[in-house]
């Protein structure tokens, strides 16, 4: 998207840095490379009631419910940084708020599916 978005403008933007960012953070988050995956986490519907926990990069332990909120706060802020209309795309500056001012408490959603973390 970034490339295309590249091509028609012929500059880059923050919104591209934004966008770049979600993807790498769900490619961290999945621990693989998103490909053609990637486009699953814009409908809800394309994952109905698959469980984060299920696409999480199967090589690490089972996160802490503390760390599992994080990564449903990262996981969501991931998919809006790839939003398909850039103007729609939090601000790198949005998103650091957002991970900077993160609870420190557990709200134990063991078993969030990607449909609740999209919407």
């Amino acid at each position: 998207m970034c490339l295309a978005e590249l091509a028609y403008t012929i500059k880059v933007t923050e919104k591209c840095d934004v966008y770049s960012f979600g993807v790498l953070a769900l490619e961290v988050i999945m621990g693989k490379q998103l490909g053609e995956v990637i486009s699953s986490f814009s409908s809800s519907s394309a994952n109905g009631g698959k469980l984060l926990k299920d696409v999480l990069d199967q090589c690490l332990p089972a996160p802490t419910p503390h760390v599992q909120d994080e990564l449903v706060t990262i996981a969501r802020l991931a998919i809006a940084c790839k939003h398909p209309h850039p103007q729609s795309r939090p601000t790198m500056h949005k998103v650091s708020q957002v991970l900077s001012s993160y609870p420190a408490s557990s709200s134990g959603q063991p078993e969030i599916t990607l449909a609740q973390i999209i919407s």
